[in-house]
């Protein structure tokens, strides 16, 4: 996988010094962890926004492989395609789909950064090979969680401190990583079961304080996580009292409010009291404020849909909704230009950082069964831009390769085509935000539309993958690959026909009149008069107010 996921543009849009510490809107992604007795069916989940400007998103599937008696892996680096160095192949590799494996094993992440100088240039293994090959060598998250280490501790670890969601059907865990610098090679890490009735997120923040060191079940970590704080003077107190995060990643403003804030909203939707955690996320309060823990119960178990609808959050109905200042436009739009910090006379300002957000290639909802044989149980929900602004389609983890519409060969971050989902997606979405409130009720229509069909339909198609499964694996494969590739096929007609109907309706800024799902039209045979609503009056407000009389038409009188 060479997807070049995050862009190193720390210092362009720092806020202070500080804030190297921490990432900036070109890397920040966001991952939802469900535990199976947390969700309504007994799933797993844990989820993606795969979130940087400039990227093409594609779906890649790696088949199953058996490699030579000392074949090597050449390693490029996930984010610059640069040539690291090579690792020994294991014998046999499993198939892979995106994120998630022929066993039902699923990896993504967030990167927190953290202390740049434990940043290793000699290091081999990047995050994205390192989940790539974790998933190629894995049956269990444990397993997972095991390669990944030991990878690391063999041939130096590559990137920046890293927070992954690693999970199988019965285990949800957060590992967070990070390296030793130069003069050591290896990584200091920590992983956390998530138990199984509860949820829990990160998003760009190192999210692990206290672990207890004696629960050798739930808790797995470095034998030097401490020591080497120690060493490197970032802990001095007693082994009870460390804390992943503020040693490796000391919280600065962006930390907070950038990152946090947006585990605080996910969380606000599906746990009572969030209140209490305000005065942390408003990133004012560093040092003062408690942090929230690493994970929470839920005052209701979370359906697939209540988890896909989660990844789609603006803020709305919070202290941080964006839809309610100057900032949203006349036409109420929950998104903001970029960078996320920028200066006026001198002073610097911040825009919010929601989950959902134009720079998105790739959202990633991976559901994981164990009541069901892997390849069935196991589903990659995917959509190929802003999840607000897609419809997540299945694609099984037995497919044997990617629907064509989500790994075209015809189209590139710099090439445009209609048989790419990304672009197709991407031109609705594209057409959507400048006139949000107006054509954003048509996208989520359709969004809606596809999704309720296809999670509707999924026991009946996973019923008749079983009965095929048993008969015959080799043509329940084959049907769960023709499946995931109609349903994709099938949301790309109907993106088609959705951005062909927005340019027809709104098109020049009016909107053409319908009645009973039709275009009004006269007697003489042509479309009515279009509407022209102008201005919300929230805006007019604004406009009056900045430019005061000039435009004001004088009275008759």
């Amino acid at each position: 996988m060479n997807s070049r996921f995050l862009q190193k543009v720390l210092s362009v849009v720092a806020v202070s010094t500080a804030l190297l510490l921490s990432p900036t809107d070109a890397e920040a992604c966001t991952n939802f962890l469900v535990g199976k007795k947390a969700s309504a069916d007994g799933s797993a989940f844990i989820t993606y926004n795969q979130d940087d400007y400039g990227m093409f998103g594609r779906l890649h599937y790696l088949p199953a492989a058996h490699h030579a008696k000392g074949a090597m892996r050449k390693i490029y680096d996930g984010d610059t395609n640069h040539y690291h160095g090579e690792i020994a192949e294991a014998p046999y590799t499993y198939a892979v789909m995106g994120y998630i494996n022929e066993h039902q094993v699923g990896i993504t992440e967030t990167t927190f950064g953290g202390r740049s100088e434990l940043e290793d240039p000699k290091g081999i293994i990047d995050y994205v090979s390192l989940m790539t090959i974790a998933l190629q060598r894995s049956k269990t998250a444990r397993e997972a969680i095991q390669v990944m280490t030991s990878l690391v501790q063999e041939y130096g670890y590559a990137s920046e401190g890293e927070s992954f969601s690693i999970a199988d059907p019965n285990e949800v865990w957060i590992l967070e990583m990070i390296g030793k610098g130069p003069k050591e090679k290896g990584a200091v890490w920590l992983a956390v079961r998530i138990p199984d009735d509860c949820i829990a997120c990160h998003a760009n923040q190192s999210r692990i304080h206290q672990f207890n060191m004696k629960d050798k079940k739930n808790v797995m970590y470095a034998k030097d996580v401490i020591s080497f704080a120690r060493k490197q003077g970032y802990f001095t107190g007693k082994d009870a009292e460390f804390s992943f995060a503020d040693a490796y990643a000391p919280a600065d403003f962006s930390a907070i409010r950038f990152c946090e804030t947006r585990v605080w909203s996910f969380y606000n939707k599906w746990v009572n009291g969030m209140d209490q955690y305000l005065d942390y996320v408003d990133g004012k309060h560093i040092g003062q404020a408690k942090p929230m823990p690493l994970y929470f119960k839920p005052k209701q178990k979370l359906s697939l849909q209540d988890v896909m609808n989660s990844m789609r959050d603006h803020y709305e109905g919070t202290p941080f909704d964006i839809t309610q200042d100057v900032g949203a436009g006349p036409y109420d739009a929950p998104y903001r230009p970029t960078p996320l910090v920028w200066e006026h006379n001198g002073k610097k300002y911040f825009n919010e950082r929601p989950i959902s957000t134009q720079q998105t290639a790739g959202s990633y909802v991976i559901q994981m069964r164990a009541s069901m044989p892997n390849a069935v149980g196991g589903v990659l929900w995917y959509g190929n831009d802003d999840p607000n602004m897609v419809a997540y389609t299945p694609v099984y983890c037995s497919a044997s390769k990617a629907p064509e519409c989500y790994d075209p060969k015809d189209a590139s971050d710099v090439k445009f085509s209609w048989n790419s989902a990304f672009w197709v997606e991407n031109w609705v979405s594209n057409m959507t935000y400048p006139r949000y409130s107006q054509l954003f009720p048509s996208v989520k229509a359709a969004r809606e539309e596809l999704e309720d069909q296809y999670i509707h339909q999924q026991a009946e198609v996973e019923a008749k993958a079983n009965t095929l499964l048993e008969q015959d694996p080799a043509r329940a494969k084959a049907y769960l690959t023709d499946y995931s590739a109609q349903c994709a096929k099938q949301m790309m007609a109907r993106w088609k026909q959705l951005g062909e109907y927005l340019i027809v309706k709104f098109n020049d800024q009016a909107i053409k009149p319908e009645k009973d799902g039709k275009y009004e039209m006269t007697p003489d045979g042509l479309g009515k008069a279009v509407e022209r609503p102008g201005f919300n009056k929230s805006y007019r407000e604004v406009i009056v107010k900045e430019t005061g009389d000039k435009y004001l038409i004088p009275s008759d009188k």
